[in-house]
């Protein structure tokens, strides 16, 4: 494992001063301040501080378009992608459009079949739909690389409107329109919405256009923000940045799922996870909800992910949430095994030299390569493709990356340097996918370190791990952690890491791989936890951690989650 370098976020004292007269709580206000969180009004979470949706390039057109396929009595299709984001945003499309008058149902790509996004395969299967060839189909969460797919549904007499989040490639498909804030020229300033906060957004805009026509009132049909709380899955399970907008979307999807106002299949998915909507947090659907989703598209079909989040019968969504739970159960004990045989098989070529890391083997499932790859690059600090065997000819690879690398421009400068070798490829900074001919990876592997060097111009990465430093005594207590676990934390927005010296008054090994501390500083002690730390620990430390609860025979203490930790 790395070593991070540690190092303390500064927090501008008038900055917070305004905050805390605005009313912010003053620890709060430092912590948002550091995370360059200034102005007041960007502290708002309520619906009228959103950005509004005419920003978005061409989603008043969509919506146009959208309310005469409806008036029409046409056949529309969702075209989805096959993790959280695509299987939320495909819940919030069939949801908001049911009930503004449409008929649609969805397709959602195998991944082991015709791989992801709106391909002239995933067309022809649209054509031999159950419910019959739609007339328009919408993509949600994918979309925006596909060329041939586009054309493919225009031969076929198939309309197609583009709704995605994702970085557009050199040549955009010729839909009847594209929704994404990433396109060329669109001026929404939220670059950061999920794929599912793209179609949330593409609903609002179909709702003001029908009020436009006089099919509702002014201010009359559907209830989209009963949607939130699916926005708010799909936003975190995805990882994008949590600017304001998108804090503002998870805020209020988490404040219904707080309050008891859900869809069937995020409360049975919160019960199969053992955790309490009541006391949700960004954790829970990131760490609890999210993996359950995104496991039915990692080893079977996302249509059970879908389906679950769909149905308005509890017990329905009950049974789909615990199949879910027992992929997900699947996933993790392949996700494992996969693990193993890749930190053996770098051990083995000593290949821990070099600005990146590629791994592969005969016997993997493409569906959990991302997985490694993550797991991989926490533990080597470096941009990391895991591959997996993929049909008769080829290799799919999944590749996560770190804040000095942009990963898709890498894959991008690879396939300009070396035309043909890359087959396939797409995805953001920090995550990306590829596909390879079945023999290509040697050439592939130096292609990828020459372009990450010739990018970054360095061949070694240090972690750093931003902290907060000291918390104030003061603030060290239960009621600061429960105030800081209802916040909107996660990427782009890191959850508040302390950094203190503590004398240690008390160490032992739990379930043979965690450590539990007793901490002292002043004159309070703290319990700790380190997960996944099985060495001891001298009695003086230097601890950057998190503040939490810890709930144990009814009785709520706080506890120290320690991320890193150094001699004092």
């Amino acid at each position: 494992m790395v070593s991070p370098r540690l190092t303390v976020r500064p927090a501008d004292a008038q900055a917070c001063a305004r905050l805390a007269a605005a009313g912010v709580h003053p620890l709060l206000a430092r912590l948002w301040v550091a995370r360059g969180l200034t102005d007041p009004a960007h502290v708002l979470s309520g619906w009228n501080a959103m950005l509004p949706p005419s920003g978005l390039t061409q989603v008043e057109h969509a919506a146009g378009l959208l309310a005469d396929a409806i008036a029409a009595g046409k056949r529309m299709l969702i075209v989805a992608d096959y993790d959280c984001d695509g299987a939320t945003a495909c819940a919030v499309a069939l949801r908001g459009l049911r009930a503004m008058g449409a008929t649609v149902d969805y397709l959602v790509p195998n991944r082991f079949e015709t791989g992801y996004g709106l391909s002239p395969a995933v067309v022809e299967l649209a054509c031999r739909h159950p419910s019959g060839k739609p007339d328009l189909i919408v993509t949600v969460d994918n979309g925006i690389a596909s060329v041939e797919g586009v054309q493919a549904a225009a031969q076929a007499g198939i309309d197609v409107i583009v709704t995605d989040h994702h970085l557009p490639g050199d040549r955009l498909p010729r839909a009847l329109a594209i929704v994404n804030p990433n396109q060329p020229g669109c001026g929404f300033p939220s670059k950061n919405l999920a794929g599912v906060g793209v179609i949330f957004y593409q609903m609002l805009a179909l709702r003001a256009e029908l009020r436009r026509r006089g099919v509702y009132p002014p201010d009359g049909g559907p209830r989209l923000d009963a949607l939130a709380d699916l926005v708010a899955l799909g936003t975190v399970a995805d990882v994008v940045k949590l600017d304001a907008n998108n804090r503002l979307l998870v805020s209020q999807g988490l404040a219904r799922i707080r309050a008891g106002r859900m869809q069937p299949g995020i409360r049975a998915l919160f019960a199969v996870a053992g955790r309490e909507p009541r006391a949700a947090s960004g954790f829970d659907l990131g760490f609890a909800l999210g993996p359950r989703v995104n496991a039915a598209g990692r080893l079977a079909d996302m249509s059970l992910g879908i389906a679950c989040l769909t149905t308005d019968d509890e017990a329905q969504a009950l049974a789909m949430a615990r199949e879910l739970d027992t992929i997900n159960r699947e996933r993790r004990s392949i996700e494992t095994v996969m693990r193993e045989q890749a930190l053996a098989s770098m051990e083995q070529a000593a290949g821990r030299d070099g600005a990146t890391v590629c791994v592969f083997d005969q016997s993997w499932h493409q569906g959990v390569v991302g997985l490694v790859a993550s797991r991989l690059k926490e533990k080597f600090w470096r941009p990391t493709l895991a591959f997996a065997p993929a049909g008769e000819d080829e290799l799919r690879g999944s590749g996560r990356s770190i804040p000095d690398v942009h990963l898709r421009d890498a894959l991008d400068l690879v396939s300009k340097r070396h035309p043909g070798l890359i087959r396939k490829f797409g995805g953001h900074a920090m995550a990306a996918g590829l596909t390879l001919g079945r023999h290509d990876l040697p050439a592939f592997e130096p292609a990828f370190e020459a372009a990450v060097r010739e990018l970054t111009g360095r061949s070694t990465f240090e972690p750093v791990l931003e902290t907060d430093g000291s918390l104030e005594s003061g603030y060290a207590n239960v009621e600061m952690a429960a105030m800081l676990q209802q916040q909107v934390w996660g990427s782009g927005f890191a959850a508040p890491v302390f950094l203190d010296e503590f004398y240690v008054r008390g160490q032992r090994l739990v379930g043979e791989k965690h450590l539990k501390l007793s901490l002292e500083r002043g004159h309070q002690r703290f319990d700790a936890i380190w997960f996944g730390r099985a060495e001891g620990v001298p009695e003086s430390l230097q601890v950057a951690y998190r503040l939490d609860q810890n709930e144990w025979n009814g009785r709520v203490s706080v506890q120290l989650v320690v991320e890193h930790a150094q001699p004092a």
